[in-house]
């Protein structure tokens, strides 16, 4: 995979010895597999890698993290909650965020689903799958890409500081136990999920509360406006 895949290179530096390893090696011919029996894989092959490609490792200053792709043709583009600006009506995981945001911060964003320019600004919004089959979520789950996102926190957490991570909902909050809360912020709740959303999503504050950290350690605030 290592060959065939276009990685931004400060993300290389830190992350590129994964593409060698045998879980990578066993990803690959399961993604190659699914193909071979016609199924489709979504996002397309050069939007997997979208949440990296979209800042150099240096710039990054938030992580977001979220499950798998959208299932849904033209929906996913690579990062986590974001779909393509053409896309709606938008999920409805997103109209909650959208919601959140315009109470804590009085902006707007019901427009658009899509969320490039956070990630431009340094927002890695990254599943913790990086593709899915379509129509069938969470179908690639457990298949490696776990082990490839769990390499990418940790990279974060290690050779970073004062990086804001997001984690809404137990699988996000899962990758908790990888953050060195010494040097960098968690900011947690419920899932955005109308499932959820309402026992804590909704009130938590999570877009000023990150920018008010970036902010004490001299860092320029996330442009949330879409």
């Amino acid at each position: 995979m290592k060959s065939s895949i276009k990685l931004n290179k400060s993300w290389l530096a830190q992350i590129g010895d994964e593409f060698d390893k045998p879980y990578m090696q066993e990803l690959k011919q399961f993604l190659i597999d699914e193909k071979a029996k016609g199924k489709n894989i979504l996002p397309p092959a050069p939007l997997w890698f979208n949440a990296l490609n979209s800042m150099p490792f240096e710039k990054l200053k938030v992580v977001i993290i979220g499950q798998d792709p959208y299932p849904t043709v033209g929906h996913a583009h690579g990062l986590c909650f974001s779909v393509m600006p053409e896309v709606k009506p938008l999920p409805k995981s997103l109209l909650n965020i959208n919601k959140e945001l315009m109470d804590d911060l009085s902006i707007d964003n019901s427009h658009t689903g899509y969320l490039q320019s956070w990630a431009e600004q340094g927002v890695l919004l990254l599943n913790t799958a990086l593709t899915v089959e379509q129509g069938n979520a969470n179908s690639h789950q457990g298949k490696g890409w776990e082990t490839f996102t769990d390499a990418i926190i940790k990279a974060v957490n290690d050779n970073k500081e004062h990086v804001v991570f997001i984690l809404w909902g137990a699988n996000a909050q899962k990758k908790q136990i990888a953050i060195n809360t010494d040097k960098h912020r968690i900011i947690k709740s419920v899932h955005p999920s109308p499932l959820s959303a309402y026992r804590g999503f909704f009130g938590s504050k999570p877009f000023s509360r990150t920018n008010q950290y970036l902010e004490h350690f001299s860092e320029d605030p996330i442009d949330w406006q879409l």
